[in-house]
């Protein structure tokens, strides 16, 4: 059994992503919007063309890290080495450059294309190195559980201080104030890397007799059946909670008009986040994973379809909603997580050979496709139903953001429920699994 500081250790890794990512998926088109000033179908575009960009990089990332072999393991370095150029590009993509507006398009693309890349090169490791920790389903179910927990504190860590850090290092000025706000919590995302390098350590590896060969192992993942299905899951998943989660500073500033309450929102949600991963491993040990996780995208679509029908004046009510939705969404998310790692043991228990990073990156990869069709959903939604930044918006308009947030996010998660019906690794089937691989070990 793993010790708790080594949990939390892991666990502040995702600390460190999530202060980035949820930076991203926060507020980075409403920076390129209204503050560097491109429009949101430029932006929507961009989305897509750079994150289906960053996910083929994936499986060249995962391949890679199979290979690497170094004394502190294959996963672990890559916190070490990548840690400061993750914050320095982080920093350059928060920054607005006084250039005509093509330029500014250019340099967005550059810089944000940068920033996927090296947040593919120490994530894919990161997330890889969770699935060499320990072999046990419930430790698995455990460790995601504080992993997640340290992801969302690096959520209400962003939603809670980025504006308000924004507008005090700005003094009125906005592009000043993102841009220091980057610096400081790249600066905070460096240290908790290095942590995490410190306070994990490897316990699972491939048979030493594998010989590592990029197309013998997209064979072998293509056997891999369960990993299939969790890639389906990942793409639809992130699908609708990156349109959702996207748009709600719109949706607050413009269809609720409470531009004041936009960090109180989004903390919300992520204070709902923090708690359903808390919560993940106590509902795995009173039911199958399996049916919790397709009830929890059935509760979150309905709340997403229920929220259509909240008034513009009902405040109080909306901030319920965007709670539970978090709350009942991200409870499934360490759940989903685990079934990685259980689905890495199938495909070697299947094909006889271990491609940890391979399996990771590839579902990984669909996720980022998720990611990058959710972004690109907002940005063109907005431009569809005739968004303008700082304006005051159309009845249409504000229609049409209310039918973004709410019921296109609902059929992801509804097409997530029915996909899942054809995953089999439950813990039962996983503790046979493993058996059998140990004795084939011995």
């Amino acid at each position: 059994m793993l010790k708790v500081k080594e949990k939390i250790a892991y666990g502040l890794g995702d600390t460190a992503s999530n202060i980035i990512f949820q930076t991203v998926m926060m507020f980075l088109l409403i920076f390129y919007t209204d503050v560097v000033g491109l429009s949101p179908a430029a932006v929507g575009t961009l989305f897509l063309v750079v994150r289906v960009f960053d996910a083929i990089t994936d499986p060249l990332m995962g391949s890679l890290a199979d290979r690497t072999r170094t004394r502190w393991g294959q996963f672990r370095p890559y916190l070490l080495w990548l840690a400061i150029p993750f914050g320095l590009i982080s920093v350059l993509a928060f920054t607005t450059p006084d250039l005509s507006d093509s330029n500014k398009l250019i340099y967005a693309f550059v810089t944000y294309t940068l920033l996927m890349m090296v947040y593919t090169a120490i994530n894919i490791p990161y997330c890889a190195l969770g699935g060499v920790l320990t072999a046990k389903p419930s430790e698995r179910v455990s460790v995601q559980s504080y992993r997640f927990v340290f992801a969302m504190l690096g959520g209400v860590i962003v939603a809670s201080c980025t504006l308000p850090l924004v507008e005090w290092f700005g003094n009125g000025d906005s592009a000043k104030g993102y841009q220091l706000t980057m610096t400081a919590m790249s600066l905070f995302g460096v240290v908790l890397f290095l942590l995490c390098f410190l306070g994990t350590k490897e316990r699972i590896s491939a048979p030493k007799t594998q010989k590592a060969n990029f197309w013998v192992e997209i064979k072998h993942l293509w056997q891999n059946d369960q990993a299939r299905i969790l890639c389906i899951t990942g793409i639809f998943l992130l699908t609708g909670q990156v349109l959702k989660f996207t748009l709600a500073v719109y949706y607050v500033k413009y269809f609720l008009l409470r531009e004041d309450l936009i960090t109180a929102f989004m903390t919300t949600g992520m204070i709902g986040s923090m708690l359903g991963c808390a919560l993940a491993q106590v509902l795995a040990k009173k039911m199958c994973k399996i049916k919790a996780y397709i009830g929890l995208q059935i509760i979150a679509a309905i709340i997403c379809i229920l929220s259509y029908f909240i008034a513009a004046d009902q405040v109080i009510m909306a901030f319920i909603a965007f709670f539970l939705w978090k709350f009942f969404l991200d409870m499934a998310t360490p759940l989903l997580w685990a079934k990685m790692a259980d689905a890495i043991d199938y495909g070697q228990w299947k094909t006889g050979v271990r491609i940890t990073g391979m399996v990771y990156s590839t579902i990984i990869f669909f996720i980022k496709l998720g990611v990058a069709l959710g972004g690109a959903l907002a940005g063109w939604a907005l431009a569809y139903y005739g968004y303008q930044a700082d304006v005051e918006q159309t009845e249409a308009t504000k229609s049409g953001i209310l039918l973004s947030f709410t019921l296109y996010p609902a059929i992801g998660s509804l097409i997530v429920a029915v996909v899942m019906k054809w995953y089999i690794l439950d813990d039962k089937k996983v503790e046979q699994i493993q058996s059998e691989l140990n004795a084939a070990n011995t």
